[in-house]
């Protein structure tokens, strides 16, 4: 269940299979963002762990795709998408991508929120996708949770070993 409302938090991006797709409409892409300064190997698809420089990859998972253009929009998160332009942090034009891959570099200063919106446009068609994320979070950690884990063992043999010695104390004593 948490697993399900993570996914709506994200919008249009999810993991499944092992890959982070980005629902478009009827169509899906394959999202894969990197931060080759920061962590050359790590791929993510949801928030986007550090500041600096980030390299993103949609890739057409559709092939109806091709002859349509695709537009990036990348928005501060401020509640309202009134003025645009504005509040655009990253505008990749409408364009036809027909060998199905669209990159895009863009250097994030600050932490913060944001939303990326990415446009399909086709004949007589438009679909948006729209996906809020943030960016500095230092990516999610299981530490907290493998902490809780050993302390919990830890408790519970402590525990178990300081009943079982007193009751083998009292059995010698009888």
């Amino acid at each position: 269940m948490l697993y399900s409302l993570q996914l709506q938090a994200h919008g249009g991006l999810s993991l499944a299979d092992d890959m982070c797709k980005l629902t478009v409409g009827p169509y899906t892409m394959h999202f894969t963002g990197y931060q080759p300064e920061s962590a050359q190997e790590q791929e993510f698809c949801e928030d986007i762990p550090m500041t600096g420089r980030t390299i993103v990859a949609l890739d057409y998972i559709n092939e109806e795709l091709r002859p349509m253009t695709t537009e990036v929009r990348i928005i501060q998160d401020i509640g309202t998408e009134e003025n645009l332009d504005e509040i655009t942090v990253l505008h990749v034009p409408p364009k036809v991508y027909s060998n199905g891959s669209v990159t895009f570099e863009h250097y994030f200063p600050e932490q913060g929120k944001f939303v990326g919106l990415v446009t399909v446009k086709g004949e007589g068609v438009e679909y948006v996708s729209r996906f809020p994320f943030a960016v500095g979070t230092g990516g999610k950690s299981n530490m907290p949770y493998i902490i809780g884990a050993v302390l919990l063992i830890a408790g519970v043999g402590f525990f178990f070993m300081r009943s079982g010695g007193s009751n083998k104390n009292n059995t010698e004593a009888a």
